[in-house]
């Protein structure tokens, strides 16, 4: 879990240049029909480790076969991240397929740091049987952060 809470959180948060520059990623990922899985998680602080406003998450690109939820919670930041061990305030979007769906689906979510700073995430999904899988881990299939 530590390992890809860690990956999603660089990804979310690896973003360069002076406050409000707009930078974008494409992604994939792969799911289980039927089955909740996040797709990012987002924390409330700044450059400087120091928490800031909550970070805000717009979807520019629904999916045309799932549903998408956001939710907020508390984690501590894995030893991995760049503020190791850092209690924080996150954002977090999960999607889950239509039920029986197999096929492609895409998202995309703008997410503005604590900083300011913009990143457009388009996500290619590829949704399998709900028996198939996905090879992620436990931590990310589910609701819970």
């Amino acid at each position: 879990m530590l390992i890809r809470s860690s990956a999603i959180l660089l990804a979310g948060l690896a973003l360069s240049g002076p406050a409000f520059a707009q930078t974008t990623v494409t992604r994939s990922e792969s799911v289980a029909s039927g089955k909740s899985v996040r797709l990012a998680i987002v924390p409330n602080l700044k450059k400087d480790c120091s928490a800031g406003p909550m970070p805000e998450i717009r979807v520019s690109g629904a999916p045309k076969n799932g549903s998408l939820v956001t939710k907020v919670g508390k984690i501590k930041t894995p030893a991995s991240y760049r503020c190791p061990g850092k209690d924080a305030a996150v954002q977090a979007v999960f999607y889950e397929a239509k039920a029986n769906y197999t096929g492609a689906d895409e998202v995309v979510v703008d997410i503005k740091d604590s900083d300011g700073q913009v990143q457009t995430q388009t996500i290619k999904i590829t949704v399998g049987p709900a028996a198939a899988k996905t090879g992620g881990d436990a931590k990310k299939e589910g609701t819970d952060l």
